[in-house]
């Protein structure tokens, strides 16, 4: 059982340098955070140097198709927007809200981490604080603007340690006091 707790530890502490690097706009860490077939997990069909020379992971040329799907498979869906799909596309969505953030912080509630084999999934609430640019002319912080988001992030185990595979954020449409007037008991 000291290897599970391990393994929720791991995960936990990927999850928590993820967030930690995307705070620090430290885009070429939270690329390295993220999984890349062709590099990280041989047993999902990413290659090896040995696999290049001989056509595929167990030598067959089909298993070329089989490392360009899975890389296809890596997926991420920020709030409002479409499901990103692909190790690029989802580096440039991260590259853009870097940016165009000056400021933001997380703090995490409700993490849940699950590991089955090499896969983790990790839910939580992102308690998010950020901040636009500066007004012109000023040089602090434009407004800071606070989020409320649930994430499922989902990691899988290679050579190089726990990385992300998807990654998907919705916001939490709050409560007003309005909607608490609007239930009449029947």
């Amino acid at each position: 059982m000291t290897g599970a707790r391990t393994d929720v530890e791991q995960v936990e502490s990927a999850n928590t340098a993820f967030y930690e690097a995307l705070e620090r706009g430290d885009f070429d860490e939270v690329s390295d955070l993220w999984l890349d077939p062709a590099t990280d997990d041989p047993a999902a069909g990413g290659a090896t140097d040995e696999d290049a020379a001989d056509g595929g992971a167990d030598g067959d040329p089909a298993d070329d198709d089989e490392v360009a799907d899975d890389g296809s498979a890596i997926s991420c869906v920020h709030p409002g927007w479409p499901v990103l799909t692909g190790r690029g596309e989802v580096l440039r969505s991260y590259a853009l809200i870097m940016a165009n953030t000056e400021y933001i912080q997380f703090f995490l509630t409700d993490v849940k981490v699950g590991v089955a084999g090499d896969t983790a999934l990790v839910t939580c609430t992102e308690n998010i604080l950020s901040g636009g640019p500066p007004p012109e002319a000023g040089g602090e912080l434009g407004p800071l603007v606070g989020q409320l988001v649930v994430a499922t992030n989902v990691f899988r185990r290679t050579p190089d340690g726990w990385k992300l595979w998807s990654h998907h954020a919705s916001p939490v449409l709050a409560e007003t006091d309005d909607d608490e007037n609007d239930e009449t008991p029947s």
